[in-house]
């Protein structure tokens, strides 16, 4: 299953545009917080589709009951692009486990590259709610190679919620091509038809990291 965003006009359509705009974009503050908030957004859209309990809450004049989420929690993000969007998720998973990949582009000699995966930090897997968020989804072969990492090493989750801010109609496709849609849901904020030679997404933001943190050696 696949659910866009900004097919609706919200909010949230505001944070995407200051995003893209290339004279925003040189606030690298103001970028990781239109980041953060448009992760924020996207929380609040998945939390509807979570699990619940019924709680009884001791007020000062009573009880109050109160559905509260039931499910086990574990956000994951690739570093380091993927921090101000991470911490989105937590403002309102405030209590969730967590989880951390280092991946990276590896350029080949002919222009073309390979993703390469050095780093996994996460919470056990198995049974759980996973969602691993990465703000861009430009060809899919990074968030599919960052999730066979974290289920080998801390098993396979319940239920995946695949977030991304900015994806490709490419990337889209094949991330649908290589999960299982009775154990998983993709999420975008908005999605763009083209990729570049580099795989960029077009008309997209530019490097994430870069904007967020400053151009990388």
């Amino acid at each position: 299953m696949v659910k866009i965003l900004d097919k609706q006009n919200t909010i949230l359509n505001k944070f995407i545009a200051q995003m893209r705009d290339k004279n925003i974009q040189r606030d690298p503050m103001r970028f990781r917080r239109n980041m953060e908030r448009v992760a924020e957004i996207m929380a609040y859209e998945i939390s509807k589709d979570l699990n619940y309990k019924t709680r009884m809450v001791e007020t000062p004049l009573g009880v109050a009951a109160v559905e509260d989420i039931s499910d086990k929690v574990v956000v994951a993000t690739i570093l380091r692009a993927g921090l101000p969007f991470h911490q989105g998720f937590l403002n309102y998973f405030d209590d969730a486990e967590n989880g951390f990949v280092s991946a990276y582009r590896k350029s080949r000699p002919d222009g073309s590259f390979i993703v390469d995966v050095e780093y996994v930090s996460t919470s056990a897997l198995s049974g759980k709610t996973l969602i691993l968020v990465d703000p861009m989804l430009a060809t899919g072969t990074s968030l599919m190679l960052v999730y066979d990492a974290l289920i080998r090493r801390a098993g396979e989750p319940e239920h995946t919620h695949f977030v991304a801010a900015f994806a490709s109609e490419q990337g889209v496709d094949f991330v649908l091509k290589h999960t299982n849609p009775a154990k998983s849901t993709l999420w975008c904020a908005t999605v763009d038809p083209e990729l570049t030679s580099k795989s960029y997404i077009v008309p997209g933001i530019g490097d994430a990291g870069d904007l967020a943190y400053g151009e990388k050696l």
